[in-house]
């Protein structure tokens, strides 16, 4: 059931579901809470509050908002793990990997640990040899029309090789639900200005961060060229010993979609060590 969170500027929709602990799951530009439909049930099942959240611009929340960044986002989660007891471990999935890096630098007393799903946590420069990357290249063609263009059609194209191989069983009705969400006044436009925000707030703050991190990448991301070595590159930025890095092969850039049960186990034993009631 959809619960609403007044907070300045807008209105956060979310829902919560189970007991015990408290984690956060935070999705990526474009998309909404759904984004967890298969990941959720599971952490439910082994004791978890679980709140999914729609990000500002997205899903059930507020359309039209001032601005998209990631602290902006990141004000929006602190505000509701405030509101719903805290403490809490966040899960950010893309910019939202970079708005729980935001929240546990700013907040650290409600944050237990976080955990980053294909972040954009760092400025992002493109190197000659990157484009020689095929997924690489294709990938950010296709999510650079999708900007230009505002286009449902370029951005399903894109989520095609964001989901190299294995697609959900429901790859179908997905689409058609983004698609439908995206035709609503101001969605495309609030998706198209999160693509525009950089990621330098984030990055600032890395090196802010006191509690626990996990960052998670698809080995066929294709959003990186070297996934791996980006996931490293946000752990190094981070004070020593708080950061890992975990890959899961064969996963694209929405692993807690595509492979929840391998995503899952990574965050399962991260949980049990972090979180509390």
């Amino acid at each position: 059931m959809s619960e609403f969170l007044t907070v300045d500027g807008g209105t956060i929709a979310y829902e919560v579901t189970g007991a015990g602990p408290l984690a956060v799951l935070a999705h990526g530009m474009g998309d909404s809470r759904a984004s967890y439909r298969f990941v959720v049930p599971q952490l439910v099942a082994a004791g978890y509050r679980v709140a999914a959240v729609d990000l500002r611009g997205c899903g059930e929340s507020s359309a039209q908002w001032p601005s998209y960044t990631r602290t902006d986002i990141a004000g929006d989660l602190i505000a509701l793990v405030r509101h719903l007891g805290g403490p809490a471990v966040l899960v950010g999935h893309s910019i939202s990997g970079g708005a729980v890096t935001i929240a546990a630098a700013q907040a650290p007393e409600l944050i237990e640990g976080i955990i980053e799903l294909g972040p954009f946590t760092r400025k992002q420069s493109i190197r000659l040899g990157d484009l020689r990357v095929k997924r690489y290249r294709t990938g950010m063609t296709r999510l650079l029309l999708t900007g230009i263009l505002g286009s449902v059609k370029w951005w399903h194209r894109y989520l095609d090789v964001a989901f190299p191989g294995r697609k959900p069983d429901d790859w179908a009705e997905q689409l058609r639900r983004m698609a439908a969400m995206l035709g609503e006044p101001g969605r495309m436009k609030a998706m198209q200005r999160m693509g525009q925000s950089a990621p330098a707030d984030a990055g600032a703050q890395l090196g802010n961060v006191r509690c626990p991190a996990l960052i998670v990448e698809g080995s066929l991301d294709p959003d990186w060229a070297d996934p791996r070595a980006e996931g490293e590159a946000i752990v190094a930025a981070m004070p020593a010993r708080i950061g890992k890095v975990e890959v899961i092969e064969g996963a694209g850039h929405y692993p807690h979609t595509q492979f929840p049960d391998e995503t899952v186990a990574l965050v399962l034993p991260f949980l049990k060590a972090y979180a509390r009631a």
